[in-house]
């Protein structure tokens, strides 16, 4: 039963057209969020997680978490040693969950995708997982992330294949021709999530900041 209401929320979220379908779909999943991604086998956290901590120092502060959904990465991070961490999510009832895990020194309840009210530079690293996919995030996302990055900091996020092939990996290519960012990382295609049939491929990406933005 878990996996086929998992299924069905992934399903209807990744059809979604506008921003208040997904949030009031992720409000609606919030309570059982965790549990069913456990049972899929959700591997973006770890996978993102692992890349954050082997490019960025630990200690380094502040960190948002985009896309912190019930913060799964949040508890990890402050294990890892980044004392500082955001969130921001489009869903209430999601950020309502991550709040009670009490790893976050701020909430912000905003999408991704357009203009976020946070000063240049103001942040030591981003971490985006499960967010640029089918129904929630594209390319368009990347420019606010890099300005309120710092120059020399990293960008940590997963990038389905249906949007890498569709336009995102021109888009990475087209910031590092104009340099402002440099690629630190890029993994290999990857399930997402085994426990779930026919999941489209996805992968890991560092970006770092670069010192020439300024």
């Amino acid at each position: 039963m878990a996996d086929r209401k998992n299924e069905g929320a992934l399903a209807a979220a990744y059809a979604a057209k506008r921003p208040e379908e997904v949030a009031a779909l992720y409000d609606r999943w919030s309570d059982t969020y965790d549990a069913d991604m456990s049972a899929a086998g959700y591997r973006h956290p770890t996978i993102c997680l692992a890349l954050l901590a082997r490019h960025l120092p630990r200690g380094a502060a502040p960190l948002l978490d985009a896309g912190a959904g019930t913060g799964l990465i949040g508890e990890w991070l402050k294990i890892a040693g980044y004392p500082q961490v955001e969130a921001l999510d489009i869903s209430q009832g999601m950020l309502a969950q991550a709040a009670r895990k009490g790893v976050y020194s701020a909430l912000h309840c905003l999408a991704l995708g357009g203009p976020l009210p946070f000063a240049d530079d103001a942040y030591a690293g981003v971490i985006s997982a499960g967010v640029f996919t089918s129904g929630h995030v594209g390319a368009e996302g990347l420019d606010e992330l890099i300005r309120i990055c710092r120059p020399g900091g990293i960008i940590v996020l997963t990038v389905k294949n249906t949007l890498w092939d569709g336009g995102f990996a021109a888009r990475i290519a087209d910031l590092e021709a104009k340099g402002l960012v440099t690629r630190a990382e890029e993994t290999s295609p990857y399930v997402s999530m085994p426990g779930e049939a026919d999941t489209v491929p996805s992968r890991g990406l560092v970006l770092r900041v670069s010192w020439s933005r300024l």
